[in-house]
């Protein structure tokens, strides 16, 4: 089973971590955060499918061709225009069923292999009170019913970590295009397959969001006591 990793962007709210390394390529408790996520990908996968763009031959150079016992193929995202852009970049060397995750979050092996237990899925995450982005909403069977943009205010909401168990399917939709962006989105695009082919939500026991310096500092602390 092939995982798509995609480690394309420019990582530019880690600056001045970010101006000569690729985000993934950070280091955190001894290993690059790459590295993290590879060390914990399920026995099923045997191909990493990497989608690199900004300094991505920082990333070849490291990784090469293999990881243990992993082949690695690599695909150019050519512009950043979003997470659908770049897993459709992928689309002609992509097997009927795969994970795609993000490649600057850290995931953890039992999140990932019960995610291999259903066709579809998307892992989020639980969190409460206030916060500005895209609230998941399930339907009555816990399936992807919608996401809702804004602020939300509430006791409990699931917000995306950015892994999924996804199939061909998804090719066969158009991307659905962020408001106000020139860029488009994967979770947008999944909504839309959702309506005919069912998307498991699960929730995850840990997932380590690095989108800030002080995420990292969060990274570390935890990674390091473990």
């Amino acid at each position: 089973m092939q995982c798509v990793i995609l480690a394309a962007g420019a990582g530019t709210r880690l600056r001045p971590l970010t101006w000569h390394v690729p985000k993934p390529m950070i280091r955190v408790a001894g290993k690059n955060l790459l590295e993290h996520n590879l060390d914990n990908l399920p026995k099923e996968i045997d191909e990493i499918v990497l989608v690199i763009g900004y300094m991505g031959q920082q990333i070849i150079n490291h990784f090469g061709n293999n990881y243990k016992c992993c082949k690695i193929t690599y695909v150019k995202q050519k512009k950043l225009l979003g997470t659908g852009n770049a897993l459709h970049e992928c689309r002609d060397i992509l097997n009927n069923r795969f994970m795609v995750m993000m490649g600057d979050d850290i995931y953890s092996f039992s999140d990932m292999n019960k995610s291999l237990v259903h066709e579809q899925c998307m892992l989020v995450s639980e969190i409460n009170g206030k916060y500005l982005g895209g609230r998941i909403v399930t339907d009555e069977a816990g399936n992807l019913a919608d996401i809702v943009e804004g602020v939300h205010n509430r006791k409990q909401s699931l917000v995306n970590t950015g892994l999924y168990v996804l199939t061909d399917k998804f090719f066969k939709y158009p991307l659905v295009k962020l408001k106000d962006k020139e860029e488009f989105g994967l979770p947008q695009t999944l909504v839309v397959v959702s309506r005919d082919y069912p998307v498991k939500i699960i929730k995850a026991t840990k997932w380590l969001q690095i989108n800030s310096i002080e995420g990292l500092r969060v990274a570390e602390k935890v990674l390091s006591e473990k």
